[in-house]
């Protein structure tokens, strides 16, 4: 199931998922950016209430450079991804590839195997939000398993 949806600005979305977070939310330090540059806004540990003994809430910004894009990977969270700034182009798991645009957003299921995201503008930068909610010691992300036939099994 694919889901879009516009929002009147980046600052809207930012101020509905601190709220979300509390007051208690732990801002992080800027993480090493990646040469997508990657940077860890925001984690914290959802309240009691709603299981936060095991869950967190994460939020990160991540801007591709023209013509940029990441491997091939999968997420076990589910994640909500809103694009501040140019265009992004993806594929994830039985979708068609789409492009989605400064307002836009999608989301991704837990574990569903995301084969394109990248800029897709050869000449200007794009910029995305992505927000999730995972279980405390689980990895954002993964790289995509190798097929066998691309490793060199037969």
């Amino acid at each position: 199931m694919k889901f879009i949806c516009k929002m009147q600005g980046s600052t809207s979305a930012l101020l509905v998922l601190l709220a979300f977070m509390g007051t208690r939310s732990i801002c992080a330090q800027a993480a090493k950016p990646n040469r997508n540059r990657v940077r860890t806004i925001i984690t914290s540990p959802l309240p009691p209430h709603m299981r936060g003994d095991s869950l967190r809430a994460t939020l990160i910004s991540v801007q591709y450079g023209p013509g940029e894009a990441s491997p091939s990977h999968t997420h076990a969270c589910p994640v909500i991804v809103y694009v501040l700034e140019g265009k992004m182009r993806s594929k994830i798991d039985g979708q068609a590839e789409a492009i989605y645009n400064a307002g836009e957003s999608f989301y991704e299921p837990p574990g569903a195997l995301h084969t394109i995201s990248a800029n897709a503008s050869k000449d200007k930068p794009s910029r995305f939000l992505a927000f999730f909610v995972c279980d405390r010691n689980t990895p954002l992300s993964s790289d995509a398993p190798i097929p066998p036939s691309e490793a060199g099994h037969d």
